[in-house]
């Protein structure tokens, strides 16, 4: 899966979706896809990336509380 880093708008290769999708994982690991060599395993940040569509992260994703956090309705 590929997600893009709000920072510098590169794309990052996403190693584990499980990582991504488990709200108590607040890093992944991925490799940026930057130039033609392959870029070594980094730790990235959930809060700083986001879909290349621009689509921020599902909330379930990133809060573990989520449901305890919503605003009521």
């Amino acid at each position: 899966m590929l997600l893009q880093e709000k920072a510098s708008g590169d794309l990052i290769e996403i190693l584990e979706v499980k990582d991504l999708i488990d709200p108590s994982k607040d890093t992944i690991s991925g490799q940026a896809q930057g130039g033609q060599n392959e870029q070594p395993p980094e730790s990235f940040g959930k809060n700083d990336l986001k879909f290349p569509s621009g689509e921020e992260l599902p909330r379930c994703w990133l809060d573990a509380n989520y449901r305890q956090n919503m605003p009521p309705q």
